[in-house]
């Protein structure tokens, strides 16, 4: 089964509140998905944004995954490899960033064939810009309470 999943994260101070934003798209269906962490980054809510759509799924499937996340999309596509060659440590001989959340987008994607796709943010996308405002109304429902 062929799945889109468009995704985007927001951060309100950077560490700050933060919020996701998924949509997954399927057969003619679409849901959408949203969050918030009330201590958090910019970069772990757009990995947030992508564990969350992968985990919405309940069978194996060909994914394609679009996000504005360089970081996102590079970090799984090219940094990852060496990441783990290195015990986890990064070219600067440093502890990775976020092991955790890429730890559990590596798992996931032992369960579905991810195609990871870059788009150019606040840039007109349809998709990217409804995730933009999911992520921003879970910071609003946050802070809410």
């Amino acid at each position: 089964m062929m799945v889109e999943i468009f995704c985007d994260g927001a951060c309100s101070g950077n560490p700050g509140v933060g919020g996701y934003g998924s949509i997954l798209r399927c057969g003619g269906k679409e849901k959408e998905l949203s969050g918030a962490d009330g201590a958090t980054t910019n970069n772990r809510m757009e990995m947030s944004a992508a564990i969350a759509g992968l985990e919405a799924l309940n069978r194996p499937c060909e994914v394609v995954l679009t996000t504005d996340s360089q970081y996102l999309v590079k970090g799984m596509t090219e940094w990852l490899p060496g990441w783990q060659k290195r015990g986890w440590v990064n070219s600067k001989k440093e502890p990775v960033v976020n092991r955790d959340l890429w730890e559990r987008l590596v798992e996931l994607t032992k369960v579905h064939k991810v195609r990871w796709v870059w788009v150019r943010g606040h840039n007109g996308h349809p998709e990217n810009e409804r995730c933009d405002e999911l992520a921003r109304a879970a910071i609003v429902n946050f802070r809410n309470g």
